[in-house]
C-alpha cells in the first residue's frame, strides 16, 4: 500500500466512526489528486458535510481538501425553481432591504432591485445543478452570513458557494458569530430564540437552553451549522417539560 492509498484508508476509517456521516447510506468518493484530498458525493445535511471535510483535513498526510460534497435536498427541484425561491427570500429579508440584488440570466445579471449608492452592498447569485453561487460585495460579515443562510434555506439547494466580499474588511470574532446565529434564529419562523443561549469559541458554537419540540431542536442546530465559517455545533438544547 502506497502513501496515497494509506491516506484514503485512514480518512475512510475516520468517517465510518462518525454516525452523522453514515457512509453506508451515503457512500462518498475519496481520492488524492496532486497531494490534495478530493471529497465527492452527497451527504445527509450541512453538519455531515462540514464534519466530513474537517475530519479529512485533520488526517496526517493530507495537504488540503477539495470540497465537492453536496447535501441531499429536502426536495429535488430545478434550478429555475430554486432561483425563484431565493429571489423571494432575498427581496423580502428586512436585513437586506438596502442591498442591490441581481440574478444570473442567460449569461448576464438581471437587476431585481437597485439600492442607492450608500446602500448595504450588491449581491449577485446564480444557480447551477442545485448549487447556489454568491458573489458581490456587502458591508458586513453579518450580511454575508445572512445571505448564505437564506441560500441554504432555499428548497432544492444542494450546496452554497459564498464568495461575497466584505468591504471594508471586518475582523471576525466569536461575538460576531454569536450575533449572526442569534439573528438567524430571529429570522427563522420555526425557532423561538428567547430561551436559547448561544456561545462560540474559535468557530465552535454551543447551544444551550430550551425548545418546544425535537424538530425545533434539530432546526436550531442546522441553522447554526449553516452560518458561514462555523466549524462545529454542540447542541445542548433540552425539551421543555
Amino acid at each position: 500500500m502506497n502513501e496515497t492509498q494509506a491516506v484514503v484508508k485512514r480518512i475512510r476509517q475516520t468517517l465510518e466512526n462518525e454516525p452523522r456521516i453514515n457512509l453506508h447510506r451515503y457512500p462518498l468518493k475519496v481520492s488524492v489528486v496532486q497531494g490534495a484530498v478530493v471529497m465527492e458525493g452527497e451527504v445527509a445535511d450541512i453538519a455531515a458535510k462540514k464534519l466530513a471535510l474537517e475530519m479529512a483535513g485533520a488526517i496526517e498526510g493530507t495537504r488540503g481538501v477539495v470540497d465537492r460534497l453536496c447535501i441531499v435536498p429536502s426536495e429535488r427541484r430545478g434550478d429555475g425553481a430554486i432561483r425563484d425561491s431565493l429571489v423571494n427570500f432575498l427581496l423580502n429579508a428586512n436585513e437586506l432591504r438596502n442591498c442591490t440584488i441581481r440574478v444570473a440570466s442567460n449569461g448576464e445579471f438581471e437587476m431585481l432591485r437597485e439600492a442607492p449608492p450608500d446602500g448595504s452592498g450588491s449581491i449577485d447569485f446564480d444557480v447551477k445543478n442545485g448549487i447556489v453561487m454568491l458573489s458581490g460585495t456587502v458591508i458586513s460579515l453579518s450580511h454575508k452570513r445572512i445571505v448564505g443562510v437564506l441560500a441554504w434555506w432555499t428548497p432544492g439547494c444542494r450546496d452554497v458557494v459564498n464568495s461575497l466580499n466584505v468591504v471594508p474588511q471586518e475582523e471576525d470574532t466569536d461575538y460576531e458569530v454569536i450575533d449572526s446565529v442569534r439573528l438567524v434564529f430571529e429570522m427563522d419562523p420555526f425557532v423561538q430564540p428567547e430561551q436559547i443561549d448561544v456561545k462560540c469559541s474559535n468557530y465552535v458554537v454551543t447551544l444551550q437552553g430550551y425548545v418546544r419540540t425535537d424538530d425545533e431542536r434539530r432546526r436550531a442546530e442546522l441553522d447554526a451549522w449553516y452560518v458561514f465559517a462555523v466549524d462545529r455545533v454542540i447542541n445542548n438544547l433540552e425539551l421543555l417539560g
